[in-house]
């Protein structure tokens, strides 16, 4: 378990050189960006340049990665340019078990300040998945001209068929924004397979319901529960059934994980000797 994921210099796809600063947890490496670093990265990378991903580790991913063993989740985390930790729980108990001072940049937080401060009116954009009127919704809320929007079936990332559609669409309609929202592990898997095929163009970016809080399509947890790390007890408050899953069976194994590597550090990739790892914040 000590190289969770590829060594990213091997030649990955869709990783470009400009790589940042990171620091492995839990076997990942995670980069030292904050969510308004993440932003400027993303938005600084130049237009036209070959597709390039960004993924958000939360506790369910790790689960996903270390429980559950998913080998393609693992490649499509590996080949990502950014890996930018997500989740209120990883981050505290990154701080409190191994002195790991990373910076929270969750995908709603880091897409709506894209939004809000770098996307330009003329700024190109595609998005995969979101549901109907999602590319209505960004049009109006933020005056955007150049949306595409495809909507695969439900099931799609086990349809081959239905994969390569999507590759596709992000192959017809070249932009500088590629918003893959059709959850995890669903908008990981189709951004490699993107990477894979070549051709594309811009920055990806797995980032759930970013789109719908960021239009107010769907109602976000108050800021002040947000910096409580309570987000998801609102969410599970407003959705229970639907929510309870992802709190309880993909997401609290966390805790369990954690322990795991507390107890042997070095299985996981990080440091073993007996000092916690400090690391500077980054922006």
């Amino acid at each position: 378990m000590t190289n969770l994921l590829a060594d990213p210099a091997d030649g990955a796809a869709g990783r470009p050189a400009d790589a940042v600063d990171e620091a492995v947890y839990l076997g990942v490496p995670i980069a030292r960006l904050d969510t308004a670093g993440a932003a400027a990265r993303i938005a600084a990378r130049a237009p036209g340049l070959p597709f390039a991903y960004v993924v958000t580790p939360n506790a369910a991913h790790f689960t996903r990665l270390i429980r559950l063993r998913d080998t393609r989740f693992r490649e499509a985390v590996s080949h990502a340019w950014l890996r930018l930790l997500d989740g209120h729980a990883p981050h505290v108990l990154a701080k409190r078990l191994f002195g790991l001072n990373l910076p929270l940049a969750p995908g709603s937080d880091v897409t709506a300040l894209l939004l809000q401060r770098h996307l330009r009116r003329d700024d190109s954009v595609t998005v995969i998945g979101g549901g109907p009127g999602l590319r209505e919704a960004m049009i109006e809320r933020f005056g955007l001209i150049d949306v595409a929007q495809h909507e695969p079936p439900m099931g799609f990332i086990d349809q081959p068929a239905a994969v390569e559609a999507c590759v596709d669409f992000v192959l017809e309609h070249p932009a500088r924004y590629v918003f893959l929202v059709t959850g995890a592990p669903q908008s990981e898997y189709l951004a490699l397979r993107i990477a894979e095929r070549g051709g594309a163009v811009g920055c990806g970016l797995c980032v759930g319901s970013a789109l719908n809080f960021a239009t107010g399509r769907v109602p976000r947890a108050p800021r002040f529960l947000r910096r409580a790390g309570l987000e998801w007890a609102y969410r599970l408050m407003r959705n229970p059934l639907g929510h309870a899953r992802r709190v309880f069976v993909d997401s609290l194994p966390i805790l369990a994980i954690a322990l795991q590597a507390r107890l042997d550090p070095a299985a996981f990739g990080m440091a073993d000797d007996g000092l916690p790892e400090r690391g500077k914040a980054g922006s």
